[in-house]
């Protein structure tokens, strides 16, 4: 980990639970969050406008504290989105992103049994038995089935401050359902997008898109003092006054001061484990090459001694009996 890790500049860590939710995670940068999330859907669906929902318990074991960050939220034509930092790596990654995006999708199907509950309430004590449309009590009718199986689409963003091994060396993987000999998509309502920061390399210079400057900026802004004179966007600008430390409240300081402390710690004590990974590696490799050389030594030592007893005329047999040699490794000396 270099000095620059440890440094606080003008603009909060984006890698850190306040600093995540104070650029994405309130309502004053629903804006910057939309755009970010069309940059990175372009193409595929356009965001006009959001809603927060309640996160409901996103951290379901208390290990994940200070690790797990979520934002979900439902868009004006009905689509679900999981945002998510993940700081750092954890086992199991993949198939918990999974399980994040199978309970939003099977909330939906229970918000439509609950909202079918309300309505039931709602009705008369002796309902007619043509009224009686109740799929949890009543054998359901074919098109009524299937209809309550309609899913709305849902997005999963998955932003990795670390590199997951299970995933391919690049920065972006985007996720569907498909057919595995074709390819072709099956479900459109499932979608996942994970993009491994570490793999993003560009220079400020080479970033020609809006995609590309907001994923560098959200790379590289929490060692800035300033926002770069190459980023003019008025998101830029937005971004620059959200994202300023200076203009946190006593209350969101004294929370980021504290997140920050935690993300630092997280990572002196990964960068701690890698050099003692490293370092017991290195003395194994050592006491292997050590053992390996002592075993290469008695090898030679034992042709040494068959070689002077060939030279004596010594038979085979007693060539193989004094250095337990074969009859094979004798006869190629």
């Amino acid at each position: 980990m270099s000095n620059k890790d440890l440094t606080c500049g003008h603009f909060v860590n984006p890698f850190t639970d306040i600093g995540f939710k104070i650029i994405f995670g309130q309502p004053a940068s629903k804006e910057l969050l939309i755009t970010l999330l069309n940059e990175l859907l372009a193409g595929e669906h356009q965001i006009e406008n959001l809603t927060f929902l309640d996160k409901e318990n996103h951290s379901d074991n208390l290990d994940d504290a200070g690790i797990i960050y979520d934002l979900y939220c439902l868009t004006t034509t009905g689509e679900y989105i999981i945002v998510e930092m993940q700081n750092r790596f954890h086992s199991n990654f993949l198939d918990r992103t999974l399980f994040y995006m199978c309970r939003a999708i099977g909330r939906q199907v229970e918000n439509i049994r609950e909202k079918r509950k309300k309505e039931r309430e709602l009705r008369t004590e002796n309902p007619a038995p043509e009224e009686e449309d109740d799929f949890m009590l009543n054998e359901a009718k074919a098109d009524y089935y299937g209809a309550r199986y309609k899913l709305s689409t849902v997005y999963g963003i998955f932003l990795m401050n670390f590199r997951e091994p299970e995933l391919e060396a690049k920065f972006r993987t985007d996720t569907v359902i498909a057919d595995r000999e074709s390819g072709k998509q099956v479900n459109p309502h499932f979608r996942q997008i994970f993009l491994q920061f570490p793999y993003f390399t560009k220079e400020l210079n080479d970033c020609e898109t809006l995609y590309d400057k907001l994923i560098y900026t959200l790379k590289n802004m929490q060692h800035w003092n300033r926002m770069p004179e190459a980023l003019k966007e008025q998101v830029f600008n937005r971004l620059e006054e959200l994202a300023a430390v200076a203009n946190l409240s006593l209350e969101d300081r004294i929370a980021y001061d504290k997140a920050l402390d935690r993300y630092r710690v997280s990572r002196i004590v990964e960068e701690d484990a890698r050099e003692a990974g490293w370092k017991q590696g290195l003395e194994e490799g050592r006491a292997e090459g050590h053992a390996e050389g002592r075993a290469e030594g008695r090898a030679e030592e034992r042709k040494s001694i068959a070689r002077n007893l060939k030279s004596l005329h010594f038979t085979t047999e007693q060539i193989m009996q004094a250095t337990g040699l074969s009859e094979a490794e004798i006869e190629a000396l």
